[in-house]
């Protein structure tokens, strides 16, 4: 595939900035030749970064502006003051008028919701944008979403999520019908909210041939990867994530302290330095690095506000990955297969009865 894969970046999103976002963006061009990128931001601190990373100068154009969301703006005084004029907008400009084919931003996430879900629309037949993120799991990775784009869901809504989430997942893993499950208190089809149950049911009256419905699975499921996607609503979905991450974080300080402790817990370190290296690898969180909004008319991927560069690439990744391989034409074929099924039979007149 010769073609060019344009990605415009947030280069003032974030903790960091520029001093992450370029970096980044060399380690995901040594690993995508193919790849060109719009750097949107302030030149003054752009030029010097892209002069120590000739090879990304050589592929990318700047859109200035010195004008950057801060990580705790409220969304609402983001959209006042950054409307037209910041980095957040303009990257999502790129791809609205078609001169990128995705956003990438480490921005404040509830300002890079509320502009994106303004500037580029939900796209026909879904109702509200859910942010979908790679979860590591036993037996690789799971998609699980949403993890927090809004709060509050119905019945029809999960299943707008689960079809979505199936779409990502036929991109992601190459899989032709991704297994889903619903995110709940107890896998018995009586236990949990209205909601959920009655999200189930929708899903298996629907039977979507890219989609193969599991039923529920409880939160320890998550881990175990026993589907690909799991589907949930925002609020519970963010404390999920939360939950994982502050765990991952607390395994990672008793590690380093047991090993730390005794000179023969040292010894046995060594010796296992390698197994410890494997556990690092698959708990780092830069790998998995980068969420998706889905149901937007455009790809809009969000990197954690206080990444590295090796994180920050890994959200490039993803986001080279949902545009090279055409993200919104499975979510747009999806979604309407599944409001075909679900459409009621149009009414029979009088005349036509007679």
């Amino acid at each position: 595939m010769s073609e060019k894969v344009r990605l415009a970046l947030d280069a003032m999103g974030g903790d960091f900035g520029p001093s992450v976002i370029i970096p980044g963006a060399e380690i995901a061009l040594s690993r995508h030749r193919d790849l060109e990128f719009v750097l949107v931001g302030d030149e003054r601190q752009i030029l010097p970064l892209l002069a120590a990373n000739p090879r990304v100068k050589a592929h990318a154009q700047i859109v200035h502006t010195d004008i950057a969301i801060r990580m705790d703006d409220k969304p609402s005084k983001a959209l006042r003051y950054g409307r037209r004029v910041s980095s957040m907008w303009k990257v999502l400009d790129e791809v609205k008028f078609g001169r990128a084919a995705a956003a990438v931003s480490a921005g404040n996430t509830g300002a890079l919701m509320a502009m994106a879900a303004f500037n580029l629309k939900t796209m026909n037949g879904v109702e509200r944008p859910a942010l979908a993120a790679l979860w590591p799991t036993l037996r690789g990775e799971s998609i699980a979403l949403d993890m927090g784009a809004s709060i509050g869901a119905d019945a029809p809504a999960l299943a707008i999520m689960a079809v979505m989430g199936a779409a990502m997942a036929q991109v992601v893993f190459d899989l032709e019908r991704p297994t889903v499950g619903l995110l709940n208190i107890g896998v018995e089809e009586v236990k949990g909210l209205e909601f959920i149950r009655e999200a189930g049911q929708i899903l298996r009256d629907a039977n979507l041939a890219g989609l193969d419905y599991k039923g529920f699975v409880e939160s320890d499921d998550i881990g175990k990867g026993v589907v690909d996607v799991v589907v949930t609503e925002g609020f519970t979905g963010n404390i999920a994530l939360k939950t994982a991450e502050g765990t991952a974080r607390q395994i990672g300080e008793y590690l380093r302290g047991a090993m730390s402790r005794t000179w023969r817990s040292r010894l046995g370190y060594l010796l296992a330095r390698t197994a410890f290296a494997t556990l690092r690898e698959k708990m780092d969180p830069r790998k998995s690095n980068g969420a998706v909004f889905l149901g937007l008319n455009g790809v809009v991927i969000k990197s954690h506000g206080g990444t590295d560069p090796l994180g920050f690439a890994s959200a490039v990744d993803i986001a080279y990955d949902m545009a090279r391989y055409d993200l919104q034409s499975k979510i747009r074929t999806m979604v309407d297969a599944y409001h075909a099924l679900r459409a009621e039979p149009a009414p029979v007149s009088l005349e036509a009865a007679s």
